[in-house]
């Protein structure tokens, strides 16, 4: 079999390009995502064993424990697991993603997200903010109770609010944002006040209780990531499509569970390609430093997969500082690079700062292995004990072995 790779790959970045991502509705995990149950937690990455999870991951899943109620304490929550009372499956399974440990339970909201272009559906999580969040690994009873808070209140209202805006295209939102300096993975602060200058005129009508509207409007202004979440779950919608499409070499899924990173590819149907993880380098928030970091982890990398994050570090040079790259003239570098091993760029991602070039688009294996150069992702840093939480915001490459399994097993298919 010898595929005609580039009309393949044109195929899947015309269906990248042409997806068009919009904010439907608010679901719990358990109504939407297939055989999900009480006993069941997905997670971010390829999958993962319980034994081989690093720390952070590990104190999100006994948090994750204690919030559905399934165990007391920390102690019982470690019980259930070695016992086998837990089930840990990975969130691209069930079509969804999560950042960092990537979190997804029975009780948790998720936003659901439809590709109207092609009809599918992607789901994620609401953004906790920064700093002691389940999603690097805090599991104490402040991270319960704002869990709840997200389930029982902000969820409903979000909901609600739904009703009076309508559909929220994302896409549209994602090209504004650019505009305005965001990168979309580490930086997301025009994004998040777009979305909430659209939906906060009507929370306001939906939520009857002042303390109640205080807090839920409150939430969503003081987290300069809440948007991250949705540009996952837009990023999901525009990829599935990309799945299956004989002979291409483009990525539909990047991610990482701290222990592995993981790679999809179209012409390769469901199975990953998996490679040790690698430590980001970046700012540490004080008392903090390398040592105390976790290797690279999450859903997140969708973003990168879709052509921002690291990608688009060009159009947002106050992320800069923030992740610790050198200069402006570095991130423009990054985004340089980024076109060396895509398959052509975005023609509603624009990047103003680079004469209004499209987002590059389409991570192509082949040219990854050629050229040697790889993915750059702008990501968040936990620390390394469960428990804890953030430490800190960085850059990090994807591992080039992931991309060399993926070009040997495309040529043993493919006979090339």
């Amino acid at each position: 079999m010898n595929p005609n790779i580039q009309a393949a790959n044109e195929e899947a970045l015309k269906r990248i390009n042409e997806g068009m991502p919009v904010l439907v509705d608010i679901k719990f995990a358990h109504e939407v995502l297939p055989g999900m149950r009480k006993n069941i937690i997905g997670h971010s990455g390829p999958p993962i064993d319980w034994e081989d999870m690093c720390g952070p991951m590990k104190g999100a899943i006994v948090g994750v424990i204690k919030y559905e109620g399934l165990a007391e304490n920390d102690e019982e929550a470690v019980k259930l697991v070695e016992e086998g009372g837990v089930e840990f499956v990975s969130n691209h399974s069930m079509g969804a993603v999560g950042p960092m440990t990537g979190m997804i339970s029975y009780s948790m909201p998720l936003y659901e997200v439809k590709n109207e272009t092609f009809g599918n559906y992607a789901y994620s999580t609401f953004n906790e903010g920064l700093g002691k969040v389940m999603r690097f690994g805090a599991n104490n009873e402040e991270v319960l109770e704002r869990l709840r808070f997200m389930e029982t209140s902000l969820a409903p209202a979000l909901k609600k609010a739904l009703t009076h805006t309508g559909p929220l295209n994302i896409r549209v939102l994602m090209s504004e944002a650019l505009a305005m300096g965001d990168e979309m993975h580490q930086r997301n602060i025009a994004a998040s006040l777009l979305f909430g200058k659209t939906v906060l005129p009507a929370i306001s009508r939906v939520v009857e209780d002042v303390e109640e509207r205080f807090r839920i409007t409150s939430f969503i202004t003081d987290n300069k990531q809440f948007f991250l979440n949705l540009c996952m779950a837009a990023g999901k919608a525009m990829m599935d499509p990309v799945k299956n499409i004989e002979g291409s070499t483009v990525v539909t899924a990047m991610s990482r569970n701290g222990t592995n990173f993981g790679i999809k590819v179209s012409g390769l149907g469901d199975e990953w390609f998996e490679a040790p993880v690698n430590m980001p380098k970046g700012l540490y928030f004080p008392g903090y430093s390398e040592s105390d970091a976790n290797p690279d982890m999450g859903d997140s990398t969708i973003v990168e997969t879709i052509g921002l994050g690291g990608f688009t570090m060009g159009a947002a040079p106050a992320v800069v500082r923030f992740v610790g790259a050198a200069s402006v003239e570095a991130a423009l570098n990054y985004s340089r690079d980024m076109m060396e091993i895509t398959v052509g760029q975005s023609p509603s991602l624009l990047m103003p700062t680079m004469n209004f070039e499209g987002a590059p688009t389409g991570i192509d294996i082949r040219k990854v292995v050629e050229t040697g150069i790889l993915p750059v992702i702008n990501t968040g840093m936990a620390h390394k004990e469960p428990g804890i939480g953030q430490i800190g915001a960085g850059i990090v490459e994807a591992p080039l072995e992931c991309f060399i399994k993926a070009v040997l097993r495309y040529s043993e298919v493919y006979n090339i």
